[in-house]
This record gives structure tokens, sequence and C-alpha cells, in this order.
């Protein structure tokens, strides 16, 4: 009897999916919780001759790794975003890629939004506020934070997440102001069917004319420091930013000045660069009464990043059994 095909698995993910693998499968998975350098992950799946490799977002998976075994079928990352994997290597090799998209859009949005009312009613600040006993009694004047209803909101980037985002905002009677690379006339007609008017302007105006400024574009060399010194100048002085794309969108140090001069009101981010952001970082002396920044946790709930197990387990499966993955990095980019 022949011996079940090896998968290899760069980090602990949900249980869900690793069951199931698994249950066809010898699974190795590595214990440590920080991620993996790509000599090591080259190292693993050479001495398990592994079939198939689970990676993450975090993991550099280039043509040192997809060659470390001679076995490997595919590669299946535990993400939205495959910008971590070299597809050219992994095609001109054979090797198919999955990942998981479409899984995160609501679960985003729904953090963006927290991020937004976190930073809007300042609910960090005022939770601190009680811990430190400094509640003796009720202020008129009290941590005022900004209203939310009947405001404008900015949306950078009017794909999916943006306009689930955007969409959230017909609860609160909100203008939807958005900019993207070209209009998005089917994403003003989803917007239209809940009561949105969804106006299409450039950056400029829109930083000018928002209350609430939320980024949804992916990183590339044109959103790279996007949000930088000169954008934060357009912006509002009582505006507030809320980032949950990409770190490196935003110019952290742009931001600390931005920051630092009250040129806008508060930040909130999800993602950080660097990121991790390290404790005693300059920006993070503006918190909380001016910054919330949680670890990248716009996915996690547990509906969602158990779907993401399973369907990156969905895609090593078919990859090692050789039929089409559903969900296909390759495909997606245009390589098969």
């Amino acid at each position: 009897m022949s011996e079940p095909p090896t998968v290899y698995v760069t980090r602990e993910i949900p249980g869900v999916g690793l069951d199931r693998l698994r249950d066809r499968y010898e699974v190795v998975v590595r214990e440590e919780t920080l991620p993996p350098g790509r000599s090591e992950i080259e190292a693993a799946v050479a001495d398990h001759d592994a079939e198939g490799l689970l990676c993450l977002l975090t993991d550099e998976i280039d043509a040192g790794v997809l060659d470390a075994s001679s076995d490997l079928a595919v590669v299946s990352t535990y993400s939205v975003g495959y910008d971590h994997v070299d597809l050219e290597a992994a095609h001109e090799r054979g090797i198919a890629v999955g990942h998981t998209p479409g899984v995160l859009t609501e679960t985003t949005a729904d953090f963006a939004w927290a991020l937004l009312m976190m930073c809007a009613r300042r609910t960090v600040e005022a939770h601190d506020h009680v811990e430190a006993d400094a509640w003796e009694t009720w202020e008129p004047t009290l941590l005022r934070g900004a209203d939310v209803h009947d405001a404008t909101l900015g949306i950078v980037g009017l794909g999916d997440i943006g306009t689930a985002t955007a969409r959230r905002g017909a609860g609160f009677g909100m203008d939807i102001l958005y900019t993207s690379r070209s209009r998005k006339p089917d994403r003003e007609a989803e917007l239209e069917a809940v009561g949105l008017d969804a106006t299409y302007v450039d950056l400029d105006e829109l930083l000018a004319a928002s209350d609430f400024v939320s980024l949804h574009v992916p990183l590339t060399d044109e959103t790279d420091g996007l949000i930088g010194a000169a954008e934060f100048e357009r912006m509002r002085d009582d505006a507030v930013l809320v980032n949950t794309a990409r770190g490196e969108v935003v110019d952290t140090e742009a931001l600390d000045e931005a920051l630092e001069a009250d040129r806008i009101a508060r930040a909130g981010l999800d993602v950080t660069d660097p990121e991790p952001l390290p404790a005693d970082h300059r920006l993070l002396r503006h918190a909380p009464e001016k910054l919330v920044v949680t670890p990248h946790i716009g996915s996690s709930s547990v509906e969602t990043r158990g779907r993401m197990a399973e369907m990156a387990a969905a895609n090593l499966e078919a990859g090692i059994e050789g039929e089409p993955l559903p969900n296909s990095a390759l495909r997606d980019a245009g390589l098969e």
C-alpha cells in the first residue's frame, strides 16, 4: 500500500481545514507562531517531499521553494491576495496555485465600520478613561465625538469590499463619494438599490469633501504611498481615515505628522507599515486619543476564517488529485 501524499502547512489554520486534509493526506503543520523564512519553507518542502504546500500571506513562495520537491503539485494560500507567490514560476513548472477570493468581503467591511465607529465616537479612549478611574460624573463636554449619520463617506477603491463598506452607509443616511481607476456604473447601481447615490470624483475632491475616508485599494506601484503628506493637506481637519487595505497605501511618516499637526482628527488602522507595528513605534504616541490600531484582524471572524480554511483545503485536494482548482490564482491572474 502506497504512502499518502504529504501536505506541508506553514502555520496552524482553523481545524475545519486541517481535519479535512488529514482524512486523505499526511499533514505536517509547523508549530511556531511567527512566520517562517523562505529558506525554512524550502527546507521543509524538500525534507517532506511535499506534494502540497499550504502557506499564508506572510510567506515568500519563490522558484526555490517551488523547486524544493519534485513532487510538488499545488500551492494553496490561506488568503485572498497572492502577490507573495511567484505565479510565473509556478505556471512554468506546472504547479497549481489556489487562493480564497470573495470570502472576506462582508467580514472586512464590518470591521472597516467598527474602526470608523471607534474613531468617530472615541470608544477606545472612553474605555481607557473609565479604566483609569477618571469617570467622576456626567459632563457636557466629555469625549465629544463625530456624528456618523448624515455624514459624507469617501470610499477609495470601489471593489467588492469598498462597495460592501459603502452599502453599510445606507442605514446612517450617508452621502457616498468614491474614487477608483475608472467609474463603476454597476457598483453605483448596486448602491442605488439600497438607497445610496454614489458619486464618482477624483481623489482630491473626495479627500476635501469627506468626513470619513475608507481605503479599499490593492497594493500596487500606483497605490504604494497613495495617502501621503499632500493628501493629508487636502483632508478636512475633522476627518477620520480608516485603512483596512494594506499598510503601505498610507505613508506612515506623513500620517504621524498629520496627526501631530491636527491636519486630520483621527485614524483607524487594521494594517500598518511596518507590520507588525512595534509597541515603541513613534506613531503609537497618538493612541488612543487620535489613533486606533488593530493587528490585521479585518477578516477574523470564526465563520470567515473557517470558510477560508475549507477553501484552502479544497484547492489543495484538487491540485494533488490533478483536478481544476475551485479557486485558481493562476486563472484569476490570466495565466491559465
